[in-house]
């Protein structure tokens, strides 16, 4: 038999546990009722993942694609840092390695210019080299 809280017959205000409720109340009972409960619908959710999960994707799409860009962009980070320009935080043997990258990547085109840059610098003839 379940009793009921004890209440402030003027404010209606629950009292607070006596010792023989806490004593009931078992808090660690409690969490660890709560871990597993979490453990077994994480394991429902991943059998079902396994089982049924690119489907509903490919569902998702087809039949409601706004649905799916929103959990897409739920998914993302919400503050995302971009460094699109990281030569600051570079050592100089990156800086060195960097510089020798893109040396060999235009150079072709700084060929079919010229030495004296009067070429027509025609791309195509630079990538065929």
């Amino acid at each position: 038999m379940t009793t009921r809280p004890a209440k402030d017959p003027k404010t209606g205000r629950f009292l607070p546990c006596n010792e023989r409720a806490r004593s009931v109340i078992r808090p660690r009972a409690r969490k660890a009722v709560r871990n597993k409960l979490g453990e077994l619908f994480l394991e429902d959710m991943l059998s079902a993942w396994e089982s049924r999960g690119a489907a509903a994707i490919h569902a998702l799409i087809e039949k409601n694609p706004n649905d799916f860009l929103k959990t897409i962009a739920a998914l993302m980070p919400k503050d995302a840092t971009i460094h699109a320009n990281q030569i600051g935080e570079m050592t100089d043997e990156q800086l060195i390695r960097r510089i020798h990258t893109l040396d060999q990547t235009i150079r072709p085109f700084l060929d079919a210019q010229g030495a004296d840059g009067t070429g027509d610098g025609d791309r195509a003839q630079a990538e065929n080299q």
